[in-house]
């Protein structure tokens, strides 16, 4: 019924889930406080700047999924749910009218996607965020296990819900091998007379959506964005650059606590040397350009490799 609720309001629509923070200690966000003000002075980006423009440039690309849904598909099955409203106020006439333009428009629909087997008709995005430090989630964690043992099955659930950074992508399609030949025999049963026949398969067609969920781990969008950050900053200001740096390989921590990549242990610690190598050769001659270049194009790859799977 979700899916009928937002179109009703007219799809496509995008809904922004809830993202939970956990605030830190006084002394951190004093801290935190302390270098937005620094970087204020000198035009840079603070850290914490950086992350969140990370996140929000995810959401935009997320809402960008809009403008792909394929307008006719929304539209059909937006009337889809008018011919069952029909149907149930006993107008058979009105509904078979409705469900032949609907049956017209799965055929254009058809003709312009010949080898695909569905296409989206609504998209929206969750974000679950957390601000806890790798070590704090690991405490979380190893309290999740001690709650399992005790027996507090829901406890540990809720517990284990807020262990998360990412922006779930949820992209319902509409299967065109089966939903236009539901329509076609839901009105042979309209004609038939058969009307809560073709309720029932107009109502099985329309719970017959595809859904796709596509997770971005935010620890790895924040890390790749911190370490280009860094690399445009290495020259004019080291220090800057330096903790960009830092606070990348904490997100890279985060990632892999939290398990996005629980088989990719080698894979993280490439990274963080990586970056170690970096920090190294900033503090030295400074001339880690193909640095950056090789370890962005590993993130980049693996990212690529965690939302395929």
């Amino acid at each position: 019924m979700f899916l009928k609720n937002r179109l009703n309001q007219g799809i496509p629509a995008v809904v922004l889930g809830a993202c939970l923070l956990l605030s830190g200690p006084w002394s951190s966000c004093l801290a935190a406080q302390k270098q937005t003000a620094s970087s204020d002075q000198t035009g840079l980006k603070t850290s914490a700047q950086v992350k969140s423009g990370a996140l929000t440039k995810e959401k935009k690309k997320a809402e960008d999924l809009k403008k792909e849904l394929n307008q006719k598909a929304v539209k059909a099955v937006a009337e889809t749910y008018k011919v069952i409203d029909l149907l149930s106020q006993k107008k058979p006439k009105e509904a078979l009218e409705l469900l032949k333009k609907v049956i017209g428009e799965l055929e254009v629909v058809l003709a312009a996607n010949e080898d695909v087997s569905m296409v989206p008709i609504n998209s929206y995005t969750i974000v679950v965020d957390t601000k806890l430090s790798p070590k704090e989630i690991e405490a979380q964690i190893t309290e999740v296990r001690k709650m399992l043992k005790q027996g507090n099955i829901q406890g540990a659930r809720l517990l284990l819900d807020t262990l998360q950074s990412e922006i779930d992508i949820i992209i319902e399609n509409l299967p065109l091998a089966t939903y236009p030949d539901a329509m076609k025999l839901a009105s042979k049963y309209i004609i038939d007379g058969k009307n809560d026949e073709a309720k029932s398969v107009l109502t099985i067609a329309l719970n017959s959506m595809v859904v796709k969920k596509i997770i971005v781990p935010l620890p790895l969008v924040r890390a790749s964005d911190l370490v280009e950050e860094a690399s445009k900053t290495a020259k004019a200001n080291k220090e800057q650059a330096l903790k960009y740096l830092d606070e990348a390989k904490k997100q890279l921590q985060i990632a892999k606590v939290l398990g996005y990549g629980k088989d990719d242990s080698k894979v993280y610690k490439d990274l963080q040397q990586r970056i170690d190598a970096i920090k190294k050769e900033i503090k030295g001659k400074n001339q880690a350009e193909k640095m950056f270049e090789e370890f962005l194009k590993k993130l980049k790859e693996f990212k690529k490799k965690l939302l395929s799977s």
